[in-house]
């Protein structure tokens, strides 16, 4: 099967380099070659390594077959075996659901364990592999080679069979983790076609998926096995299991076309009419791997170094997977009323981990994605008119309620402040004020009453804590929506809000040093450690929540007690490393002293030094975490990748800049990675980042130079103004610490 293997290989090269773009230099580029969907598939990164359009709403990928933690996207790295091929997964969130649509290929008899591995098989890492929009492994126990790829909304599969009496599963019975199925039906509308629905619970509440399958050839026999769902007692609805039966010969193929909908059987065939209307999988691959190409192709990277290249462009891509399409063809999609709509002129999108990505993914797609950033927020207005709020964490047409805060603000916010789409500004404004005001939802209430979120007061919902860290997270929410209405002359709701970003001083606690839970008598929390993990800090302690207050950076420093206390306190963030035999939780990886790159709220600290005068530490740790915590190999990823925002750090990061404030239009140096980057910009101009001595080895930053400026710059950050301008920002690097920006 080696031989086989190396065929494919070879078949889907030739079909690729037809659409690899030219670079500025002639050179033919495929950047799609440079992705390896492998990193972050072991270890923490919870990421998938089968096949996806950009921020496409199909992600078809091998399912091992197991519940668990590591296995919460489908696909741990260690594991030996598959057990389906499902066309929905999550990157990397933590969050175990979806897996919907499956299907399994075998020949006869086939192996089945039991439950909850089922009907499976081995497979070997050498009998596999994978890149952008393409995925291929071999079935060791059926000796079937599997190909996957994607268009929006379809995912193609070519099964290669032996001669064998061969049989296709398509599995909506069983379902991993949080997962539950509800109610499923499969049902043949020709000798080709069949179609169906799966409602489940979960994550994603009553979600539901309807498909329809195109096979490039008659099935032979199709059997149904169902059973009822019970659950409290009563019939709620039905498993099914289907089997297709076929006589294979040797090396024959049968292409799966899968599409899907939120919205109706009628919507699946309208997708697959319209973007899988052939049964030839290389055509569209070429197509998935064209767009591909043409997305990356958006930043250019200039290195020798192959692995360091490929986590660039593994990093671009991963920030590529979500926020995901949520509406069909013809714009149709799924409410969180439960009732359909219709997206006119514009694309719905769901799966938006806000949390996470409102810190550096979204900014990205600022400048390489601003007519889905406009969608998007477009997609937020729509969920607040159906939903009564803003999303927090928007999954499959409904809430999650997942995370805190309420972080679509700073994403419409950058894009308003940027002057990104034709949004109606007034009515998002009105949008994020009446969200920030709805007293009975997560502690609002009392955050606007005592001005902090009070420890002792349970969370309505029961689930959660997290008082210190809402107080942060609403601050700086609350900041965002006053730059909004002050630049649309809404001067009393500006006054409100402004007011409003400074609650976070009322969590700090002088006598400690740190923000520090409050009960609702205004008394601190007593035998506060900053080092714990408590149930009033989101997923983080006490060290790492201290530096969530990016609006306003040095009313921090003062509270700090001055800049030389504050450097201080910066420089035992990195240096005071945990026990030996302190037991972390798992979101706490990729630790450097207390900071921990595997979790958000650490992600803006490394560049705090630049307000301190001391540039070069900046430029010490991100070099040190862009090496070091960031590699080419299934355990890459030193955390969760969390939809994108894992990697857009990277990607911001190793072009030398990054968002501490992700509205402000400034984006704090540090250490560039590449002798040369240039991103191309909308406006059809290019922004250029120069630093012919970089290696890794010369991560100090000597002096920077502008472009047609006669005079060293001396600024610690870059404009958005400058990067839309088209600038270019010309770094010497050394060895040593420089005095630069002194």
């Amino acid at each position: 099967m080696k031989l086989l293997k190396s065929t494919f290989l070879i078949t889907a090269f030739l079909s690729f380099a037809a659409c690899t773009p030219r670079t500025t230099d002639g050179v033919e580029q495929s950047y799609a070659d440079y992705v390896n969907p492998f990193i972050g598939t072991d270890f923490t990164g919870n990421t998938y390594p089968g096949a996806q359009a950009p921020f496409g709403m199909v992600q078809l990928s091998p399912d091992n077959g197991l519940p668990g933690w590591d296995r919460i996207s489908g696909y741990f790295y260690p594991d030996s075996t598959i057990a389906g091929f499902s066309h929905t997964h999550l990157s990397g969130t933590g969050a175990g659901d979806l897996y919907d649509i499956s299907f399994m290929p075998v020949t006869l008899p086939y192996k089945e364990a039991e439950a909850p591995l089922g009907i499976h098989s081995l497979f070997s890492h050498d009998d596999e592999s994978a890149s952008a929009g393409y995925y291929q492994v071999r079935l060791t126990d059926y000796n079937i080679n599997v190909e996957l790829t994607a268009t929006e909304r379809c995912g193609i599969q070519r099964y290669t069979f032996p001669e064998a009496d061969a049989a296709i599963f398509l599995n909506l019975r069983k379902a991993m983790n949080w997962d539950f199925t509800n109610d499923s039906h499969i049902e043949a509308v020709d000798s080709v076609t069949i179609q169906g629905y799966r409602y489940s619970d979960g994550w994603a509440r009553d979600q539901r998926i309807y498909f329809r399958t195109r096979f490039s050839r008659p099935i032979g026999s199709m059997q149904l096995d169902t059973a009822a769902i019970v659950k409290d007692g009563k019939r709620i609805g039905t498993s099914v299991i289907a089997r297709f039966d076929f006589k294979t010969k040797q090396g024959e193929q049968i292409l799966v076309n899968t599409a899907i909908s939120g919205v109706s059987m009628e919507g699946a065939a309208r997708n697959l009419a319209a973007e899988v209307p052939d049964n030839d999988f290389d055509k569209y691959l070429a197509a998935t791997r064209k767009n591909w190409n043409e997305q990356l192709s958006k930043i250019e990277i200039k290195c020798d170094d192959r692995d360091e290249k490929v986590k660039f462009y593994t990093a671009l891509y991963h920030s590529m997977l979500a926020p995901t399409i949520y509406n069909d063809v013809d714009g149709a999609y799924y409410g969180p009323d439960k009732q359909v709509h219709q997206a006119d002129g514009w694309t719905n999108y769901s799966t938006f981990s806000l949390w996470d990505t409102y810190r550096a993914a979204h900014p990205l797609y600022t400048y390489i994605e601003p007519q889905r950033v406009n969608d998007m927020v477009k997609s937020f207005l729509a969920f607040y008119e159906q939903n009564g709020r803003l999303p927090v964490w928007n999954f499959q047409g409904g809430e999650t309620d997942m995370m805190i805060g309420y972080h679509s603000v700073p994403v419409i916010v950058d894009a308003y402040l940027k002057g990104i789409g034709n949004f109606d500004a007034k009515k998002a404004l009105d949008a994020c004020v009446a969200t920030a005001n709805i007293d009975s939802y997560r502690e609002i209430g009392l955050y606007k009453k005592y001005g902090y979120v009070p420890c002792n007061v349970e969370d309505q919902y029961n689930v959660e804590n997290w008082s210190l860290s809402k107080t942060l997270e609403y601050a700086y929410d609350d900041y965002c929506i006053a730059r909004m209405a002050e630049k649309l002359g809404e001067k009393q709701i500006a006054d409100e809000f402004y007011k409003r970003s400074q609650n976070y001083k009322n969590v700090y606690n002088p006598q400690s040093g740190f923000m520090q839970p409050r009960d609702d008598k205004g008394v601190f929390i007593k035998d506060f450690c900053p080092d714990d993990y408590t149930p009033h800090i989101c997923e983080s302690n006490g060290w790492q929540y201290f530096w969530s207050v990016q609006q306003d950076i040095d009313g921090l420093i003062a509270l700090a007690g001055g800049k030389e206390r504050f450097a201080q306190k910066l420089d035992s963030m990195f240096t005071y490393n945990p026990s030996a035999d302190e037991d972390l939780p798992i979101f706490s990886t990729g630790m450097i002293g207390q900071y921990a790159h595997g979790n958000e709220p650490s992600h803006h600290v490394i560049y705090l030094f630049n307000a301190v005068g001391e540039p070069w530490k900046t430029q010490k740790y991100a070099a040190e975490v862009m090496h070091e915590l960031y590699k080419n190999t299934p355990a890459g990823l030193c955390g969760n990748e969390d939809c994108g925002q894992m990697s857009a750090w990277y990607v911001f990061s190793a072009m030398g800049f990054y968002p501490v404030d992700p509205i402000s239009g400034k984006y704090e140096i540090g250490t560039p990675m590449y002798p040369e980057v240039k991103m191309h910009l909308p406006n059809g101009k290019t922004f250029t980042i120069l630093a012919p001595e970089v290696s890794k080895e010369n991560c100090y930053i000597q002096s920077v130079k502008l472009k047609g400026e006669p005079y060293p710059y001396d600024k610690t950050y870059i404009t958005h103004e400058q990067i839309m301008d088209g600038s270019v920002f010309e770094f010497k690097m050394g060895p040593t610490p420089g005095t630069v920006f002194e």
